[in-house]
């Protein structure tokens, strides 16, 4: 089913509370759970930390700006986010010949590729023909793990973690609807409570961005720039499509692409590796969770984007907090919030019987975690799960041949 916005009620304030606080939440576990890794990828292709930093700073304004305008466009969920499999790519590329100005060239293709990916018809296509039962099961294998981590919070942070598991729990028996929000309150609260900011921290209020001059030596930043592409597409772009169709979007893609390509391109001068289409916090902001009426969620991808917007800014000085507080406990929240969409994602995933072992397949390969060829888990199990299907048609058209 695909969700019309001139179908949805007026917008009030309560119809509003869900999605804008699981946009919050989205940004949040965003920001907390990637930003080490962004500040490390670009340290390893030679950036300074004053470099590094410049360059998180610029990856927030620009999925910010990216998700607040797209989202009200499309009146869509649109998460947007900086590319955490490149970034993780990047810490063990090495410095190449000519230093960071060489990784900003590469940057700069990357995103004229993601472009190109968008221009190209048949990549929507191929995209929009994956079946929503492996969609699914993709989707449940990638928050497994997230949805773990109250479990693993409470096993490690008992004192902290089971006030916050207990309101929630509460809220679900009393107050459904504000179950998460009232979670992620008492998270705030305890997280404030027993955090020791640096003394530091406030040193980093000022943003600085860094332009940094590509130099424009082509085979080594050829050699970062291809295995950045394909992991950003094959680990980022094309979960985040199947995600929102999950969902029951119809999702811009050719739209979303050459967006995301050109905000890669204009952030790669001041550090920024990549921006793409989120699968996790999509998850967050397309679910249940983010509000009962489909047309509303749109306002999730929006509250994200402000909060990206506002993070951008204070970077260094969120990076400093977030760094010194359990980032078990955020991770948990937000295993609460997906619980809906896991449980969703594996009904759909399940229903359709002659799909159900490539499911299975395609589940189990996403859960798994395994990255080969520097290609995440949810690419994998897409194709592994494909792969039966793709022999089952071959042999049933071979005997309709023959026969």
């Amino acid at each position: 089913m695909t969700h019309s916005p001139s179908s949805a009620p007026p917008l009030t304030v309560s119809s509003a509370i869900q999605p804008v606080t699981a946009g919050l939440l989205a940004a949040a576990v965003g920001f907390a759970g990637a930003f080490a890794i962004v500040l490390q990828g670009l340290a390893g292709v030679g950036a300074t930390p004053a470099e590094a930093a410049s360059g998180l700073l610029v990856l927030c304004v620009g999925q910010g700006a990216l998700a607040i305008v797209l989202g009200l466009r499309h009146r869509q969920p649109l998460s947007i986010a900086w590319s955490t499999p490149g970034a993780a790519l990047l810490m063990g590329a090495g410095v190449p010949d000519g230093g960071f100005g060489v990784a900003v060239t590469a940057f700069l293709i990357t995103g004229l590729l993601i472009v190109i990916a968008g221009l190209w018809r048949p990549l929507g296509r191929a995209v929009a023909a994956i079946p929503l039962s492996l969609a699914s099961a993709m989707l449940a294998g990638i928050l497994m793990e997230l949805c773990l981590a109250p479990v693993h919070a409470v096993a490690q942070l008992p004192a902290l973690a089971l006030p916050i598991i207990l309101a929630w729990v509460l809220a679900w028996c009393l107050v459904r609807r504000y179950a998460v929000v009232i979670a992620v309150l008492v998270a705030s609260v305890i997280v404030t409570a027993t955090t020791t900011i640096p003394a530091d921290a406030f040193d980093l209020l000022r943003p600085k961005l860094i332009f940094i001059r590509p130099v424009f030596d082509l085979l080594p930043a050829i050699g970062i720039a291809i295995p950045l592409f394909i992991v950003t597409m094959a680990s980022q772009n094309v979960p985040g499509v199947a995600v929102l169709r999950t969902s029951g979007y119809d999702t811009p893609v050719d739209e979303v692409f050459v967006s995301t390509g050109l905000g890669s391109v204009a952030t790669a001068v001041f550090g920024g590796h990549a921006l793409n289409l989120s699968a996790i916090t999509a998850a967050l902001c397309a679910g249940p969770e983010a509000g009962a009426d489909p047309n509303r969620r749109y306002l999730a991808s929006v509250a994200a984007g402000v909060a990206y917007l506002v993070l951008g800014p204070l970077a260094g000085f969120a990076a400093a907090f977030i760094a010194a507080s359990p980032p078990l406990l955020i991770q948990a929240v937000a295993g609460l919030a997906l619980l809906s969409s896991l449980a969703a994602s594996l009904t759909t995933a399940l229903e359709r019987e002659s799909h159900r072992l490539a499911a299975l397949i395609t589940f189990i390969t996403a859960a798994s975690g395994i990255s080969f060829l520097g290609v995440g888990a949810a690419f994998w199990g897409l194709l592994a799960g494909a792969l039966p299907l793709l022999l089952e048609r071959g042999i049933d058209a071979m005997k309709r041949k023959a026969s």
